[in-house]
């Protein structure tokens, strides 16, 4: 019986899981809310010169450069980008298929697609990539497969 007693006595006082989850979403929402009343008191005593305290470089270009930061000091795709604005022949049948569109909206989105491990995939985004999104050309198209084995043969020795 004393063990029976004993067993009822310590998980009444343990926590539970459930417990410890709602206890750690409460410390979280504390932690935030105490964070937001100071950044509003820092607001309410310096006014907008809060914004020095939370921001680095306010007088920076930081805003307009937001979300660029993959973009730029890219190597990989400078690299792309220096190749498709070529001389070379694939580049140049490159340019030519791609028509109208943005060359640099291609560079980016080959770029990403060169970061497909299988090379399968990696074919198949390229071919997709060149035939472009909602145009009607036969993915098939043997001049669009031999351009898409050229370019990637082409990344193949650049990269």
């Amino acid at each position: 019986m004393s063990s029976l007693y004993t067993y009822v006595l310590i998980t009444a006082f343990m926590p539970n899981k459930r417990e410890t989850h709602c206890n750690n979403q409460v410390d979280t929402f504390a932690e935030a809310l105490a964070t937001a009343r100071q950044m509003q008191q820092n607001w309410m005593t310096y006014g907008v010169d809060f914004v020095n305290i939370y921001v680095e470089d306010v007088e920076g270009d930081w805003l307009e450069t937001w979300g660029h930061d993959e973009i730029l000091g890219n190597f990989q795709l400078d690299t792309i980008k220096e190749f498709l604005v070529s001389n070379d022949s694939v580049a140049v049948r490159v340019r030519e298929h791609l028509g109208e569109r943005s060359l640099f909206d291609f560079a980016v989105n080959l770029d990403e697609s060169w970061k497909i491990s299988g090379i399968d995939d990696r074919l198949s985004a390229v071919k997709n990539l060149l035939a472009g999104e909602g145009n009607s050309i036969d993915t098939n198209d043997i001049r669009l497969l031999d351009l898409v084995n050229s370019l990637l043969i082409k990344l193949l020795e650049i990269l």
